[in-house]
């Protein structure tokens, strides 16, 4: 299994756009970046492709890393910076299947597969699949596990991606607070390599209208406001999942700049075998 990590910021990016803060003149000046949330996996044993959630950074990111095109796509949540990629799919593909949720969201009375149907419903290329949440299916060789985490007000869901030969295991937490159900918990455990969703460090949850929230046993805050981790957040559920690798993804613009490049905060095109 190989994974490239194709977007690693959140919803704006790294560097922003018209921004002049120390961290965007930083990602400038090493030309780094960290473009909207996709991740690229390849089953190495039959050379297909699954991308996870279909970045509005698209285009972008699959002409900058030289990658294959999907041969099926997962999507975790109906936010733009996760899904708006996918028009992108119109020409370049005769067909991607695309797997999404059939839990009924009391917010939008739709389920996240429903929800892609209707948006892309003019594109023919686009086959939905609805999956029942913690229960696995076989996609590109991989057994796929959407797991369900907590972004309110949306349901959302974590992904785990596990190669049934090799038994090579990716985990993502997708975009959550550290308040992950215990069953979807054991299903990210003993991951190869965990994706957390670590937007900022907590010191910046002074400065959120709603604060922060599950702290650790020093107070520390592991959630920034109500819907996602703090980098200690995110740190402290690799440590709990025991994950052998971990990087820290959707991340902002927010962490200085001495700070804001070095492991475990992931930058697109990092690659891993697994």
């Amino acid at each position: 299994m190989r994974v490239t990590l194709l977007g690693t910021g959140d919803t704006a990016g790294t560097p922003r756009p018209g921004c002049d803060c120390d961290t965007c003149l930083a990602a400038r000046e090493r030309d780094v970046e960290r473009t909207r949330s996709s991740v690229h996996v390849v089953n190495e044993e039959t050379g297909e492709v699954l991308l996870i959630d279909t970045s509005p950074d698209f285009r972008q990111q699959f002409l900058r890393e030289d990658v294959a095109l999907p041969d099926a796509a997962v999507v975790t949540h109906i936010h733009f910076d996760h899904l708006d990629g996918l028009g992108n799919v119109y020409r370049l593909l005769d067909h991607l299947p695309v797997y999404a949720a059939d839990e009924t969201d009391p917010v939008t009375e739709e389920s996240v597969a429903e929800s892609i149907d209707r948006k892309y419903d003019y594109l023919d290329t686009v086959s939905v699949q609805p999956r029942e949440p913690l229960q696995s299916f076989r996609v590109c060789g991989f057994d796929v596990t959407l797991v369900p985490v907590v972004h309110p007000p949306l349901l959302t869901y974590g992904v785990v991606v596990e190669h049934p030969e090799t038994g090579a295991k990716l985990a993502l937490t997708g975009d959550t607070n550290y308040q992950i159900p215990e069953e979807s918990r054991e299903r990210l455990r003993d991951a190869d390599l965990l994706l957390a969703d670590g937007i900022v460090p907590a010191s910046l949850c002074e400065y959120h209208p709603l604060g922060g929230r599950h702290e650790n046993e020093e107070g520390v805050p592991r959630t920034f406001g109500t819907k996602h981790m703090t980098l200690e957040g995110a740190l402290d559920l690799a440590d709990e999942l025991d994950a052998r690798q971990r990087r820290v993804v959707h991340v902002a613009h927010r962490y200085p700049p001495e700070q804001a490049f070095e492991e475990p905060l992931a930058v697109d095109g990092e690659t891993f075998d697994l």
